[in-house]
């Protein structure tokens, strides 16, 4: 039904779901999805005209987590802002801590001891498996398979136990500070850390051949949701996303930082640019990044040398601005950094991953069946406070 049909023969346009505006005159449905919906990781609204089941137009309308953190940043000295930093993206912490830290670095031509450039390599890949663990067990369970969480779990406990041996925290690591990290690994730890990588790569098959090739699976994502090359970067998508409609831009093969350019880092790529295609990327980067790790950690196991550098009690930034940006696990992530030469920054602008691909809903759920928007809105693979920043 498109609409209610008065005593005249009249139509309608009925307007229904949270934050409804009224009634209004026309022959469409106006539906809410959220802003509060578990399909939509957290409080996003998309205000969705249908003609029956079907999408006529979508639009994203974010800002309900209103954060603020951009402007919580020019209070607090570069110590303090980490902390912040990483929490917009809340399953990316470490890296989102360490675009901050590579900004403020750049800003004072600092040089940062080699063995914490390797560790933060090593702790950056270990927090992607972990990031894309937690998506490879939600996209299913949101479109009705509730197993392979159970599977996605086991293996994130297995990873999280060793960062969090390392840092002390599980979510917020609070590892980077300017000029390395916070302090030195626990003896031995390379080793079990070697050990944890070892036991996810040998338990991955099993939710592989769970959920990759299921028939129900392949029905529900496979020609779904298709984001063109020419819209993913039209759109200023990246990451997986971007990638598994055929861009091939990864930063630590295309712009490398740290030391990504003394590796050879394998960039996961698809060109059909559907739901399937992007979880294909998301559980094959996760094989890539678990043998990065580890390469990351035989280097470090060669060095000697501390991990930080000794900072002045009062850590000021000379006047000036620099950009740095990292292949966050869910896309490019980028601080724009502006000082006045104070021990706060004047100016520090995030760039997003989510925020850019979260834009793309406007192209991809026009056309789509109701049920088929659940399966798209999930293989976006995006965190709220990762928009509303």
């Amino acid at each position: 039904m498109t609409g209610m049909t008065t005593d005249t023969g009249e139509l309608r346009e009925l307007t229904v779901g949270t934050g409804a505006g009224g009634e209004q005159l026309g022959t469409d449905m106006v539906l809410n999805i959220g802003p509060q919906h578990p399909s939509t990781h957290g409080v996003l609204r998309l205000k969705l005209v249908l003609d029956g089941e079907r999408v006529v137009a979508a639009e994203p309308i974010v800002g309900y987590m209103h954060r603020g953190a951009e402007k919580l940043f020019e209070v607090r000295d570069y110590r303090q802002i980490i902390v912040l930093a990483n929490r917009h993206d809340w399953l990316s912490a470490f890296s989102n801590e360490l675009g901050v830290v590579l900004a403020v670095e750049r800003l004072m031509g600092m040089e940062v001891p080699e063995r914490a450039t390797w560790l933060r390599m090593a702790l950056a890949e270990l927090n992607r498996v972990l990031n894309h663990l937690m998506f490879l067990g939600s996209y299913p369970l949101e479109i009705g398979a509730i197993t392979p969480v159970f599977y996605a779990f086991r293996e994130r406990d297995t990873i999280q136990a060793v960062m969090e041996e390392v840092s002390g925290g599980r979510i917020h690591y609070m590892f980077n500070r300017v000029g390395g990290l916070k302090e030195e690994v626990p003896a031995g730890w390379t080793g079990r850390a070697r050990a944890a990588i070892g036991e996810v790569r040998r338990r991955m098959p099993d939710l592989d051949r769970l959920i990759r090739r299921n028939e129900i699976f392949l029905a529900r994502t496979v020609g779904v949701g298709v984001l063109s090359a020419a819209d993913a970067a039209a759109f200023g998508a990246s990451g997986p996303v971007a990638r598994a409609s055929g861009l091939d831009l990864d930063l630590r093969r295309d712009d490398p930082y740290l030391a990504y350019d003394q590796l050879d880092v394998p960039v996961v790529t698809r060109t059909a640019g559907d739901c399937h295609a992007r979880f294909e990327v998301l559980l094959d980067q996760v094989y890539a990044s678990l043998d990065l790790a580890e390469q990351c950690l035989d280097r470090v196991d060669r060095l000697t040398g501390p991990v930080n550098t000794r900072l002045p009690k009062v850590v000021k930034a000379p006047e000036g601005h620099t950009y740095a940006w990292t292949e966050n696990p869910l896309g490019i992530n980028g601080y724009y950094l502006v000082s006045r030469g104070e021990k706060t920054p004047w100016r520090l602008k995030l760039r997003t991953a989510s925020y850019a691909n979260v834009q793309a809903l406007a192209t991809l759920l026009p056309g789509c069946l109701v049920p088929d928007l659940i399966a798209i809105l999930g293989s976006m693979f995006f965190v709220v406070g990762d928009i509303d920043k």
